[in-house]
């Protein structure tokens, strides 16, 4: 069987992979994204919440051109929602301004597929990765791929990582439903005995909402997250359009994206904020930041680390701040209803926010 060779593979073209490649075709290198799914972004497996390009610029002040990475198309936002809103277990509700875009999840990932496609990527889907070798790939069909540089893109459970990777990730499982009917019109996120060690989610969309909920299962004291799940959904009442499910990496960046010829990106490299869930956006900034640093290595020599010293300037403070506040919301939400409701105050409520939004906890602005 002839093989097919390219500069790059991108194994997952979800926002991770589409942006690593959109960003790699723009700069002339051969890439192929190759993907189980078909069509990219199915099935959904998120809460679908973006912030807007100008609260990404207050929330990652280091990341450079927000605009040029960002360009979710009108038909893929279902809503824009100015704020949002964290719930206690009485239902105490502590409120802030917060532009954020519920999406319609499958079109941005469309979207953004066909970005990387106009500036030349090749896409292969609904073939999986069987095998990854040094600078080979081995579908489940039996055809094989090479590559100067393979990408692992394919989220928490990445063929790429596992093959290369030992060190673990705290993957928190999520489950979640869209409902049809108005529920809220901001952005819910709920604390406490509902969803131990992590939180609940209610964010409206276009006629109906996205209910979900997240928990670390060791704090759950035996109660299974379906248990929880459907006690929290079915809280809410409308139609059920949707069922889905997914884990979420939420212990940060692992220590190195590079193993040789191999890279990873996205939620393969842990790069979720541990103390909010942001996923999709902070991938995305990985997409770019890897595009380019392999380009340069393949182009002009430039050593790969490259990609781990640009994330480190862009994102390495605003993580390891997401990390201590996840830390410490871990141990705070595993305390009794009464006493996060205590928590929960006026008080508080700018420390707690800047602890969601990966800020500094004691910096003189608020």
């Amino acid at each position: 069987m002839a093989n097919k060779k390219h500069d790059v593979i991108v194994v997952g073209g979800g926002p991770a992979g589409s942006t690593t490649a959109l960003y790699l075709a723009r700069r002339g290198i051969d890439v192929l994204v190759i993907d189980g799914r078909d069509p990219i972004g199915t099935p959904l497996q998120c809460g679908e919440l973006v912030p807007s390009n100008e609260e990404m610029s207050r929330l990652c002040p280091k990341v450079p051109d927000m605009d040029d990475l960002f360009q979710t198309p009108d038909h893929a936002i279902c809503r824009r929602v100015p704020e949002m809103h964290l719930v206690t277990p009485s239902g105490k509700r502590l409120k802030y301004r917060f532009e954020g875009m519920v999406l319609d999840r499958v079109a941005h990932d469309e979207a953004l597929v066909q970005r990387a496609k106009s500036e030349g990527a090749k896409y292969l889907v609904g073939t999986r990765v069987k095998h990854v070798e040094s600078q080979s790939v081995t579908l489940s069909d039996g055809r094989i791929f090479e590559a100067k540089v393979i990408v692992g893109a394919g989220g928490h459970h990445d063929i790429v990582r596992r093959t290369g990777w030992s060190e673990k990730s705290l993957n928190i499982p999520v489950k979640f439903a869209i409902k049809k009917g108005v529920h809220t019109e901001a952005l819910e996120l709920h604390f406490g005995a509902i969803a131990p060690g992590g939180y609940a989610w209610v964010f409206p969309k276009n006629g109906s909402s996205n209910i979900g909920i997240g928990i670390q299962p060791k704090f759950a004291r035996g109660t299974s997250l379906n248990i929880l799940a459907k006690q929290f959904i079915d809280s809410y009442s409308g139609d059920l359009e949707y069922e889905g499910a997914g884990a979420l990496p939420m212990s940060g960046t692992i220590r190195s994206f590079i193993n040789g010829k191999h890279v990873l990106v996205g939620d393969s490299a842990g790069m979720v904020l541990p103390s909010n869930g942001a996923g999709i956006t902070i991938a995305m900034i990985g997409g770019r930041i890897a595009g380019n640093a392999i380009a340069d290595h393949l182009l002009d020599g430039v050593p790969l680390e490259s990609y781990e010293r640009e994330w480190k300037h862009q994102m390495g403070s605003v993580m390891s701040r997401s990390k201590r506040a996840f830390a410490l919301g871990s141990i705070l939400f595993r305390l009794p209803d009464r006493v996060v409701d205590l928590v929960f105050n006026r008080l508080t409520k700018p420390f707690i926010w800047r602890a969601v939004t990966c800020r500094s906890l004691f910096a003189l602005r608020v």
